[in-house]
């Protein structure tokens, strides 16, 4: 992955207890469980999304989704080895997304990605539905993660969710979780292909995806409420 790509992700040690790999506790589970009803009851909320696209090539997302809606709008830039390929907006929900140029003679640096998607006429926009490209696959794990009620922390425990250990980012502390195993889509005994990064509180703030035949995982992490993010009514793909 580019390492231009990387830039916005942040400095993080170590906080593993020596005690490895483990099912996770009554407690844990909860957390993890109320984890989806926190980010939905906190929307709208900055999202950054950082995925390899194979060799030297990644992009990078940068905006806001709100899951009472289940749509984001953002900024996204392609990176190569030589540096910057593409840049633009793009908007997404449960459906699909659209791709479209940031509009002419805005500041971009000073203006909300959500602020100039709502210039941009529909026929400006390349919608599309989702791909098995990690960009597409990502945005789409973004849309996913929020919930209006918690998941059943029983039914994780039983599911094969697993604390990994403790990271500290940004002077927080927080549990690695390994998530549940999707029956049918994840091999008996293999983790998941999710890890969470999981608050004291519930908080959700960190959530990495492997990819198939990708070395670095896709990276999605959320960086708090945007109260004032209005996000456009179009030009969504469903809903």
């Amino acid at each position: 992955m580019a390492a231009a790509a990387l830039g916005g992700l942040v400095a993080q040690r170590s906080l593993d207890d020596g005690s490895g790999e483990r099912p996770v506790t009554v407690d844990e589970a909860s957390r993890l469980a109320l984890s989806r009803l926190n980010l939905f009851q906190a929307s709208p909320v900055e999202v950054s999304l950082t995925a390899a696209e194979g060799g030297d090539v990644a992009v990078r997302v940068e905006g806001v989704v709100d899951y009472r809606t289940r749509r984001g709008v953002g900024r996204y830039q392609v990176t190569g080895a030589s540096g910057p390929l593409d840049h633009g907006l793009v908007v997404w929900d449960a459906g699909g997304l659209g791709l479209a140029p940031e509009p002419a003679g805005v500041d971009s640096a000073g203006t909300p990605a959500w602020t100039q998607a709502e210039r941009v006429p529909r026929q400006g926009w390349s919608p599309r539905t989702y791909t098995a490209d990690p960009l597409d696959a990502g945005l789409q794990l973004i849309v996913q993660l929020g919930a209006d009620r918690p998941d059943n922390p029983l039914l994780l425990a039983q599911s094969g969710a697993r604390r990994l250990g403790g990271e500290r980012l940004d002077g927080r502390d927080y549990d690695r979780f390994a998530g549940p195993r999707a029956q049918g889509a994840t091999p008996n005994g293999e983790r998941s292909p999710l890890t969470y990064w999981v608050d004291a509180d519930g908080g959700l703030r960190r959530v990495t995806m492997r990819m198939p035949g990708l070395g670095t995982p896709t990276t999605v992490e959320f960086s708090g409420q945007d109260s004032a993010a209005t996000l456009p009514e179009a030009p969504w793909l469903t809903g």
